[in-house]
């Protein structure tokens, strides 16, 4: 079927955009490795909802919102970009970060990179951040900020860390 060359073209949408995001962490320890997830995940205050792992793309003017602004449904399917690890070596230090680079044109989404390792929280977050600076070169956009979250945990039993950042809708 042949189209006009002048008929407008329809965006298509599968899902809608997510227009804001936050950034959220956290760390505990379980029994197992998956306890130990899931009790960080509850610490960071998504862990009665089901992750849908995002690739790491912000989408453009999404605007950035604390925690406590977003009512997720309970057992919803939410979309995140995130960092996890786990270990159950006594003393092992781990930490998860994610970081967001926002683009100088609010119409050119962002980046998001997220970023997991055996080590101390410095380190982890140095990494995330580089990877954004990396991503803006590739991309051949100006970088106007970087947000992000990080945390650490010297693991006791069994324990884990989180660090992601959820994409929402307002």
């Amino acid at each position: 079927m042949n189209t006009p060359v002048n008929e407008k073209k329809h965006k298509l949408e599968m899902v809608k955009t997510p227009n804001i995001y936050c950034l959220v962490s956290g760390t505990a320890e379980g029994n197992t490795r998956l306890n130990a997830f899931d009790n960080a995940l509850l610490e960071a205050g998504i862990g009665d909802t089901n992750l849908m792992r995002m690739s790491s793309i912000c989408p453009p003017d999404a605007r950035q919102v604390s925690r406590d602004e977003i009512m997720l449904p309970k057992g919803g399917l939410i979309p995140l970009a995130y960092a996890t690890i786990d270990s159950q070596t006594p003393q092992m230090w781990i930490a998860s970060a994610v970081a967001v680079g926002i683009p100088e044109d609010p119409a050119e989404p962002g980046v998001i990179m997220e970023f997991e390792d055996h080590t101390r929280l410095e380190y982890v977050e140095n990494i995330v951040e580089q990877m954004v600076v990396d991503a803006f070169e590739y991309r051949k956009r100006k970088l106007k900020e970087i947000k992000k979250i990080g945390i650490e945990h010297q693991v006791d039993k069994c324990g884990a860390t989180f660090a992601g950042v959820l994409l929402w809708y307002k």
